[in-house]
């Protein structure tokens, strides 16, 4: 059974880090690209970040996250992380993994940046 799991949302206050992590099971990871997506209360959800499969190439989709957020992964571990820094009222949002592998999405983890 494919399945991502997430970790490590909160309360953050602004100018706070936090850093996320998914754990995936039930297939070949390393065959596969991961993405971070988050939903923001009214909005669609946002594709952040994306990686693939060996680590060595990715990308910040989200322009207001760009220089903030870094996206990595282990893939002895398989897992796949979101480093956020200087976290910003508007990055409130649950935040959800991807992979393509029967389109698979995690539960979500919710991420509340607020003084």
């Amino acid at each position: 059974q494919v399945q991502l799991v997430e970790s490590g949302g909160g309360l953050v206050q602004p100018g706070g880090s936090l850093r996320l992590s998914c754990a995936a099971s039930g297939f070949t990871f390393t065959d596969y690209a991961m993405y971070w997506y988050r939903q923001a209360p009214g909005k669609e959800r946002e594709l952040v970040a994306s990686i693939n499969a060996n680590g060595g190439i990715t990308t910040i989709f989200a322009d207001s996250v760009k220089g903030r957020f870094t996206i990595s992964r282990d893939n002895a571990k398989n897992t796949v992380s979101l480093q956020m820094n200087s976290l910003k009222l508007e990055d409130t949002a649950v935040y959800y993994c991807y992979c393509n592998r029967k389109a698979t999405w995690g539960q979500g983890t919710q991420v509340t940046v607020s003084s």
